[in-house]
């Protein structure tokens, strides 16, 4: 069963989500390099047929490429454990499930922005953001009714 957040809940929450989206960003970063030059040393071998390839330097490529991946895997399950969708990891946009007319929504917030100020609907997605106001505020719930 999901987690839904109340607003003030996911707002309480965003200070750990930010830490851990800028860290998952630098992560991402670390492995496109890593794959690159992984990408780039594979392509040196083929080209010349694998005679003259350097074992060692294969494996500390091909190590430092699996590690890069595996913390950037542990830091987006420690956000998905939080509760929260990394939907464009390139932007920091994370999505927090929440309940709104008793249908599930998503309270959306994006590295930059200093608070949750927006939401929308499951299939709606980025450009479907409306601004929190009245009528949601009213009409929001963070729990599912009994």
């Amino acid at each position: 069963m999901p987690r839904f957040f109340s607003l003030r809940q996911a707002e309480q929450l965003l200070p750990e989500v930010e830490s851990a989206i800028r860290e998952a960003i630098a992560l991402n970063t670390e492995y496109q390099q890593e794959e690159g030059e992984w990408q780039r040393f594979a392509q040196r071998v083929t080209l010349l047929g694998g005679v003259q390839a350097d074992r060692a330097g294969l494996i500390e490529k091909k190590n430092r490429r699996a590690a890069a991946a595996q913390r950037l895997k542990d830091t987006l399950e420690k956000i998905q454990e939080f509760g929260c969708l990394v939907k464009d990891l390139d932007i920091g946009l994370v999505d927090f499930p929440t309940l709104w007319k008793g249908e599930e929504v998503y309270l959306c917030w994006r590295l930059g922005e200093s608070g949750i100020h927006f939401w929308h609907g499951v299939h709606e997605g980025f450009r479907g953001r409306k601004p929190i106001d009245g009528d949601f505020l009213d009409n929001h719930r963070g729990e599912p009714a009994n």
